[in-house]
C-alpha cells in the first residue's frame, strides 16, 4: 500500500534566528582560541553550529531534516548533526562518497546526483549492506543501463527519481531554475518509474526535487531592492507552481511504488518546502555553516559557524594590511559575491584591482592600522563545504577554546570531486 499523505502545514513565519555574541567579542574568542595554531586556519564554532541546527529544525516544523554532506565535509560534524533530533539521513554528493560513509556506519544515504562510477555500481552491487544504505538518483532509462554494464553482483539498487522544478514562463520560452532532471510532467515520472518497477533489480523508493530558485537564491539583497523584488515575485510563483506540480507527481507515482520518502528544499526554502503535504522531508546542509551567500534572506538570519583566518604578513602603507593566501572563491557564476569577505575585524575590503589573491591578499580599510604582522584577519567563505576543500583540519571551538581538532574530507585524503 502506498503511504498516505502527510496533512497540510502552515509556512513558518519568518525568524531572525540565533542571535550570538557581538562581532568584536567573536574575534577575541577566535584569536585565543587559535593563537597557539599558526594560520591559515579554519574553524568552526560550536554554539553557532549548534543553534543554526536547532533553527533549521524549527523551521522545518516537525518533518526530518536531511543533511546535504558537500555543504559540511566533515564525518564529525556529520556525525554531530545527525546524533540532534530532527535530523535523519544524509544527503551525498559523489557515489564513491556514499559507498565510504555508508562503510563508516552511517545509514539512510540518498546520493542526490546520477553517477556514471562503474566501480562504485560493481561494488555497491556487490555488498547487501550497502546496497540497503545507499539509494541511488535516476532521471533516465541510459543510467539503469549503466548500473545493469557495472554490476558486480545481484542486490537490488534502491532508486530515488528526480523531478525537474525549474519554473518555465511564455510557454517554456523563460525558463527559471537548475538544469537537472530532464522529467517535469506526472506522465514522464509515472512512466520512468513504471520502468525501473519492471526492470529486475531495481526499486523505485523515493523522489527528490531542488528547487534551487527558491532555496538557493536570496531574496533580500543589500543594496539591490528592485533585483530583491523581482525574485520575490518570481518565488512566490515558483513556489505555487511547484507544489501542485509535485504533489500531482507523488500521487502518480504512489500508484506505481510504494515511496518511502520525497525530498525537496534546501536552506532557503525549508518553510515554503515543508508546507506541502506532499513532501516528506527537507534537506539542508548550508544553513549549518551559514556562508556568506545565505546572508541576502528574509526568512531567516543564522550565524556564521565556519570561518577561517589569514595571518598579516604585510603592511605596505596607511589603510593597508597584506594577509597571505585568501583566494579560495566558490563555484558558481563568478562574480564578486564568490569571493570570500573579509568578516572580523570588520571594516576591511579587497582592492578592487587585485581582488583576493592566489598567494596574497591586500586588505583596504582603517581597521588595518591596527592589525599587526602576525595578527589574523578572519573571512567567510561564500559557500559552505567548498571552504573543506582548502583545509585539512577543522577546529572546533567552544567559548575561547579549540575542544577537537577533526579531519575534513580533504584531510581524510578524499578527493570526490
Amino acid at each position: 500500500m502506498a503511504k498516505p499523505e502527510a496533512p497540510a502545514r502552515t509556512v513558518a513565519p519568518a525568524s531572525p534566528g540565533p542571535a550570538g555574541p557581538s562581532p568584536t567579542a567573536d574575534r577575541a574568542r577566535y584569536d585565543r582560541a587559535t593563537a597557539h595554531l599558526d594560520a591559515p586556519v579554519a574553524i568552526v564554532d560550536l554554539a553557532a553550529f549548534d543553534a543554526n541546527a536547532d533553527d533549521l529544525v524549527r523551521r522545518a516544523a516537525g518533518k526530518p531534516v536531511r543533511v546535504a554532506s558537500k555543504s559540511v565535509r566533515c564525518r564529525a560534524l556529520l556525525e554531530r548533526v545527525l546524533a540532534r533530533d530532527g535530523f535523519a539521513g544524509i544527503m551525498s554528493f559523489t557515489l564513491e562518497e556514499s559507498l565510504w560513509l555508508a562503510r563508516a556506519g552511517f545509514e539512510d544515504i540518498l546520493l542526490a546526483y546520477p553517477s556514471a562510477d562503474r566501480a562504485g555500481y560493481a561494488e555497491l552491487t556487490a555488498d547487501a549492506a550497502l546496497a540497503g544504505a545507499v539509494t541511488v538518483l535516476v532521471d533516465d532509462p541510459a543510467q539503469l543501463d549503466l548500473i545493469d554494464r557495472s554490476r558486480g553482483g545481484t542486490q537490488e539498487v534502491r532508486v530515488c527519481l528526480e523531478l525537474d522544478t525549474s519554473l518555465e514562463l511564455l510557454g517554456g520560452r523563460i525558463r527559471v531554475g537548475a538544469r537537472r532532471s530532464p522529467l517535469r510532467t506526472p506522465d514522464e515520472l509515472g512512466a520512468l518509474a513504471e520502468l525501473v518497477q519492471r526492470r529486475p533489480g531495481f526499486r523505485v523508493v523515493g523522489l527528490m526535487a531542488y528547487e534551487g530558485h527558491i532555496a538557493g537564491v536570496g531574496d533580500s539583497v543589500a543594496g539591490r531592492p528592485l533585483r530583491s523584488r523581482m525574485i520575490r515575485l518570481m518565488q512566490a510563483k515558483a513556489r505555487t507552481e511547484l507544489a501542485s506540480r509535485r504533489a500531482a507527481v507523488v500521487r502518480r507515482l504512489r500508484e506505481v511504488a510504494d515511496l518511502e520518502f520525497v525530498n525537496g528544499g534546501g536552506t532557503g526554502s525549508v518553510e515554503s518546502t515543508v508546507a506541502e503535504r506532499a513532501v516528506t522531508e527537507v534537506a539542508a546542509g548550508s544553513g549549518l555553516y551559514v556562508p556568506r551567500l545565505f546572508d541576502n534572506y528574509r526568512a531567516f538570519h543564522g550565524r556564521p559557524a565556519a570561518l577561517f583566518a589569514q595571518p598579516v604578513v604585510r603592511r605596505p602603507g596607511l589603510g593597508v594590511v597584506t594577509v597571505l593566501g585568501g583566494g579560495y572563491p566558490a563555484s558558481g557564476p563568478a562574480g564578486a559575491d564568490r569571493s570570500p569577505v573579509p568578516h572580523l575585524p570588520a571594516g576591511l575590503s579587497y582592492d578592487p584591482m587585485e581582488g583576493a589573491g592566489e598567494v596574497q591578499t591586500p586588505l583596504l580599510g582603517a581597521a588595518a592600522d591596527d592589525l599587526l604582522i602576525g595578527d589574523r584577519v578572519w573571512f567567510r567563505h561564500a559557500k559552505a563545504g567548498e571552504l573543506c576543500e582548502r583545509f585539512a583540519e577543522l577546529h572546533l571551538i567552544e567559548g575561547d577554546r579549540v575542544v577537537r581538532s577533526v579531519p575534513t574530507y580533504r584531510g581524510e585524503g578524499k578527493t570526490f570531486l
